[in-house]
């Protein structure tokens, strides 16, 4: 009974990581649907080749979140395996791909709401923390299983930011980055929240990762507008 109780536990735990892996997946389709995945139906403007390409990278990583965590969850690890050395190359493929995005859209004045240089600062911190964060997920694959799997969907709840900013809500566009930073914070904790009670600790990977995570929102708008930022973005965009 007791070897009973415990599978169940691993598995209902096991899927708190498939729901919010599927979860960040259908917050990305539904922010980018108007202007990416169901542009056609929308009839919005055309797309440059290199942020089509950015789309498909970053729809690959959280496809592949929800097929690794679902493969954990079949206790299929071996499989998991073997993909993760495939996901390794692709997070490098995302965090090129979207510091090489950011500085073009920057370049073509391409923003959300705020001056294109200002605005820099946003994307190219989710470049950041998803590179610290994928990074130390990575370092803890075989060393703490339960930190990399807690690290890894830190890394991809901790970039929805782009993928809010963007959803139909009237007050999301009125408030700005307060509020896609607030529905990021927002599930980074709840996800938190529900795996410490389950285990009735906090797990250090989640406590410091999801600090990381929500201190970096508050320091991007201090950061941005600054004399050195500006200074810094003119020389990465020049």
């Amino acid at each position: 009974m007791a070897v009973n109780l415990e599978r169940y536990r691993s598995g209902s735990l096991g899927r708190l990581y498939t729901w919010f892996a599927i979860i960040a997946a259908l917050v990305v389709f539904s922010g980018f649907a108007r202007s990416y995945f169901l542009k056609d139906f929308f009839g919005t403007p055309a797309l440059p080749g290199l942020v089509h390409f950015h789309g498909l990278v970053m729809s690959s990583w959280f496809l592949l979140l929800v097929v690794q965590t679902q493969l954990v969850e079949a206790h299929r690890v071996d499989v998991h395996r073997r993909l993760g050395i495939g996901g390794a190359v692709l997070a490098l493929v995302v965090v090129v791909v979207g510091v090489i995005t950011a500085i073009s859209a920057a370049r073509r004045g391409v923003s959300h709401g705020a001056p294109p240089l200002v605005f820099l600062a946003i994307p190219l911190g989710d470049m950041l923390v998803f590179s610290v964060l994928v990074s130390l997920g990575l370092f803890f694959r075989r060393r703490s299983p339960a930190s990399h799997k807690r690290l890894m969907l830190l890394a991809s709840l901790g970039i929805l930011n782009a993928a809010f900013a963007r959803l139909p809500l009237g007050f999301i566009q009125s408030v700005g980055p307060l509020a896609f930073f607030g529905l990021t914070d927002l599930c980074v904790l709840t996800c938190v929240a529900i795996d410490t009670v389950r285990h009735r600790r906090l797990h250090p990977a989640f406590g410091w990762g999801a600090a990381f995570i929500i201190a970096t929102h508050p320091l991007r708008l201090l950061l941005a507008g600054t004399p050195a930022w500006m200074q810094f973005a003119t020389w990465l965009t020049g």
